[in-house]
């Protein structure tokens, strides 16, 4: 298993990167089949809170779901000691859920139609205005619209799967596809062991 620690806009000394390797060494206790451990420590310089001055970024690479931790702290070693603490956390909700829900079948849901939202209006282009298109949306000139586009390769997953992945990345909710359905899916979490799960469907007359 391979460890490696980067520094972005700061620098990691020898000693902490030994205490961060071996403080990693027992991670596969945890979770087996882990290849590689990737730890990036960032300096945040314009961080409003004294506490949120040094980010960690622990991620987990190996033949499973990718696994990731982050925190923020005073300082590298105590940023670092959070993310582990995080990362421990999430890796035992995720052994302790396989164990409530052993055998979990995909449920059946019913279709509902929820009508059609309203098309946006005309943008009004002025004379002169530059318009552009960001995610799909028409702007105007220096709209207040701010959208930041994303794109990820996707692969069909069960609902159990999908509940896998979004405790592996600690996260209270997580988009994915369908293994049956195909349909855009997002399962999120509600209290203890309860989750919801959410799937979109198209009606193509309405989409016309």
């Amino acid at each position: 298993m391979d460890v490696l620690v980067t520094g972005r806009r700061c620098t990691i000394s020898d000693d902490l990167r030994n205490k961060i390797t071996e403080r990693l060494s027992g991670i596969e206790r945890f979770k087996d089949r882990v290849i590689r451990i990737e730890v990036q420590i960032s300096a945040e310089p314009h961080a409003k809170q004294p506490d949120q001055a040094i980010k960690c970024e622990i991620t987990l690479v190996g033949k499973g779901p990718v696994v990731r931790s982050v925190a923020a702290a005073e300082d590298k070693q105590v940023a670092f000691d959070h993310a582990l603490d995080k990362l421990k956390a999430q890796l035992r909700r995720a052994a302790d859920r396989r164990k409530h829900h052993r055998g979990l079948r995909p449920p059946q849901y019913e279709v509902q139609d929820l009508g059609s939202s309203p098309a946006p209006g005309d943008s009004g282009d002025g004379e002169g205005v530059e318009t552009h298109r960001i995610a799909g949306l028409e702007v105007t000139g220096d709209g207040p619209l701010v959208v930041r586009e994303k794109f990820f390769p996707a692969t069909p997953l069960t609902l159990a799967q999908a509940l896998d992945e979004m405790e592996l990345v600690g996260h209270d909710f997580f988009l994915y596809c369908d293994a049956e359905t195909k349909a855009p899916s997002v399962v999120y979490r509600r209290r203890a062991y309860d989750y919801g799960v959410i799937h979109l469907t198209v009606d193509e007359k309405l989409a016309e």
